[in-house]
């Protein structure tokens, strides 16, 4: 069954841009041409999509977030209050650099807490989660936790999010992981 996305009669969807099926496009929020919104996204208060970004199904995205050109998020990734994406590595107003935009992406399932940022041409792993207003500058293996600036492993999380001891076993879940060259695996 299909179920019409609700746009906030404050929000704009530019002409062009595709959005799934029970996706929330709250107050304030623009949506430009050539994105792709998946199925059932929430985007908070005063969200910037685009141009020509691709979000997958279940995404969530907290107030005051813009997701640039280059940026691609997988299915069930949340992103927290006022986390940033940037999207070129040496900025300067009067230098237009749209040629040199740098592809971030976050897998399927990442958290990024409130205020963290996310410097261009990274890649957050599956299931990773980026503590709150950490500076992520390089790639973060699957199911890492990371905190600080910059960023860094203290730990490992589930795929449900909660820490994991050194037996990597979840408390919540029972799900035990191994870890590998590009982070922990479900067993």
């Amino acid at each position: 069954m299909s179920i019409t996305p609700f746009v906030h009669p404050t929000a704009m969807v530019d002409d062009g841009c595709e959005i799934g099926s029970g996706s929330k496009i709250w107050h304030f929020c623009h949506m430009l041409s050539g994105s792709r919104i998946g199925q059932n996204c929430v985007f908070g208060q005063n969200v910037m999509a685009g141009p020509d970004v691709i979000i997958g199904n279940g995404v969530k995205v907290q107030n005051n977030v813009a997701i640039y050109k280059g940026v691609t998020l997988e299915d069930d990734v949340f992103c927290g209050p006022s986390m940033v994406f940037t999207n070129v590595l040496t900025p300067r107003a009067f230098v237009e650099r749209k040629d040199e935009f740098l592809p971030t992406l976050v897998k399927k399932g990442a958290t990024i807490g409130a205020n963290a940022t996310i410097i261009c041409g990274v890649t957050v792993g599956c299931y990773a989660m980026v503590g709150a207003g950490s500076v992520v500058t390089k790639n973060i293996a699957d199911h890492a936790l990371v905190v600080g600036n910059p960023a860094h492993r203290i730990g490992w999380v589930s795929r449900t999010g909660e820490r994991l001891g050194e037996d990597l076993v979840c408390p919540r879940t029972g799900e035990k992981y191994s870890e590998t060259t590009n982070g922990l695996v479900l067993v």
